[in-house]
């Protein structure tokens, strides 16, 4: 819990209010603005108008989630929210919704202490793609003005899902209560596959079959199977959006997208707006390659299809090779929301084969490549050019190098130098600013003793706000000795460390 929005007086973890804007770290800048706009959203989104009953948490949760993003977006432009929302908000909720254990948005609550089991990701995260979702669908206009006559027409009282599906049916004239019954009522979402295409010099016709998605591949049930939502199906070409969309009420439909060349390529669930995953064919992902390289896909998109794929492989619906046939498209990418997307992809295989030596050894050569790609691109320091994406980009780089090429040569080498600097002086930013101190830590204690994790340890007491401190808490853990690994996690019980923040130390431990 990073803040609480009681109306008159919102109380705030330490670290996700006040920063050092000379150190804090762009993450941190994030965090704090996404943490301070969700709990003002509360202030419409819970506190002026405040469901009826828990069953209906999402209205608060979900809408909050969704105008963190909105209000981040507006103040910072240049941050790219929406796209970072596909591979954080997003990813979560479909994370926890493709389990057979999951639950729906809207979730019967008999007893008040029972709501406790409902804050997670699907109310929060499922609840900002839902509204995402119908926010695409209706346009802002419509959007926008059945959300102020909502509030204005329910200051001060109680809501349930019901009211606001009425206020935005009033305000665009469609059939919103039909269309979200299907996301909010039933838990899971579908996964869309193309059955069948037909390729022209100026249109494609596919045909579309929907399946609930789960993410262990089992088998459904006839039961199972007859589970159906209603799907807009939005569409982009390298000439954008198109303006044509229809709902996919049924198991299948047909819908036929223009091209502006015979070899053009089209794509499906544009702009990631809708939470679902898209199988495609190899013709779509072979003419989609010509997007990806080029970068006329838009990132958000680049960033889905990876996502999707991997999900794919996962539930063995794709094959391992066709994911690896789409990865070697990303030789370029430098994107720090479709590098969200390669990160999760080959962090998530190196934790799946770690326990096979063979593999492993396959695997750690090839992610290595692909990370030191990235580390040629953009190097370790930053340039007057970066913005805000970038110097997240590099962070991340730095991260996975502590990963996979912690023991190269030249990167610990740099990452010794750097430290040393920053040992006779913690004030220097630029040899280590704040975006690299964790993962330039762990290939520290990685490859050194007990000396560097001594010296890494000794800055948590030297440290002067708790967002430092947090970055020794991230890393110790990592250390190969297993005694020091041991010698973590008794330190997060000690008493040395805040309660709220012992989970740090215990989770570097690997």
């Amino acid at each position: 819990m990073g803040a609480m929005e009681n109306w008159g007086l919102v109380t705030y973890r330490e670290v996700d209010l006040l920063i050092d804007p000379t150190k804090a770290s762009s993450n941190q800048k994030q965090r704090v603005c996404t943490v301070v706009t969700h709990e003002l959203a509360h202030q419409w989104f819970g506190n002026l108008v405040t469901m009826a009953w828990w069953d209906d948490l999402w209205l608060n949760e979900g809408f909050a989630s969704w105008a963190e993003n909105w209000a981040a977006d507006v103040i910072n432009p240049n941050w790219c929210m929406w796209d970072q929302f596909t591979t954080g908000h997003l990813a979560s909720a479909m994370r926890l919704d493709a389990l057979r254990s999951s639950h729906p948005i809207q979730v019967p609550i008999q007893h008040a202490e029972e709501v406790e089991e409902v804050f997670d990701a699907i109310s929060y995260c499922k609840g900002g793609s839902v509204v995402k979702m119908i926010r695409a669908v209706l346009g802002m206009k419509a959007f926008q003005s059945g959300l102020g006559a909502y509030m204005k027409k329910h200051a001060y009282k109680n809501t349930e899902t019901y009211d606001l599906w009425q206020a935005w049916q009033d305000s665009s004239g469609m059939p919103v209560q039909e269309m979200m019954a299907s996301w909010t009522e039933q838990m899971g979402f579908p996964l869309v596959t193309v059955s069948e295409e037909k390729w022209e010099d100026d249109k494609v016709t596919l045909t579309l079959e929907q399946e609930w998605f789960l993410s262990d591949g089992s088998e459904l049930s006839e039961e199972d199977k007859e589970k159906k939502w209603c799907i807009p199906i939005l569409t982009c070409t390298v000439e954008g959006t198109q303006q044509d969309m229809i709902f996919m009420r049924e198991k299948t439909a047909t819908i036929t997208v223009p091209l502006p060349s015979k070899d053009g390529w089209v794509k499906l669930n544009a702009g990631q707006d809708v939470p679902m995953r898209v199988k495609l064919t190899s013709e779509m992902i072979d003419r989609l390659s010509t997007g990806i390289q080029s970068k006329t896909l838009p990132a958000v998109d680049r960033a889905g299809l990876l996502l999707d794929g991997y999900a794919l492989v996962k539930a063995g619906k794709l094959s391992p090779e066709s994911l690896i046939k789409l990865l070697s498209n990303y030789t370029d990418e430098d994107d720090y929301t479709v590098w969200t997307g390669i990160a999760g992809i080959i962090g998530g295989l190196d934790a799946v084969l770690s326990d096979d030596p063979t593999m492993c050894g396959y695997f750690k050569p090839m992610a290595k490549k692909i990370v030191m790609g990235l580390h040629d691109k953009i190097g370790w320091d930053a340039t007057e050019s970066d913005g805000h994406l970038s110097t997240l980009l590099r962070g991340m780089m730095i991260n996975l190098l502590s990963t996979f090429c912690h023991d190269d040569a030249d990167v610990a080498a740099e990452a010794w130098r750097r430290f040393a600097l920053f040992q006779e002086n913690h004030g220097d930013m630029k040899s280590l600013p704040s975006d690299m101190r964790t993962s330039v830590f762990k290939i520290v204690v990685k490859n050194g003793g007990e000396k560097e994790y001594e010296a890494v340890k000794a800055y948590f007491d030297l440290a002067t706000d708790n967002a430092e401190r947090k970055f020794v808490l991230g890393s110790l853990g990592h250390a190969s000795d297993p005694k020091l690994k041991l010698r973590t996690m008794e330190w997060s019980i000690s008493g040395d460390i805040k309660l709220q923040d012992f989970f740090y130390p215990m989770g570097s431990v690997s």
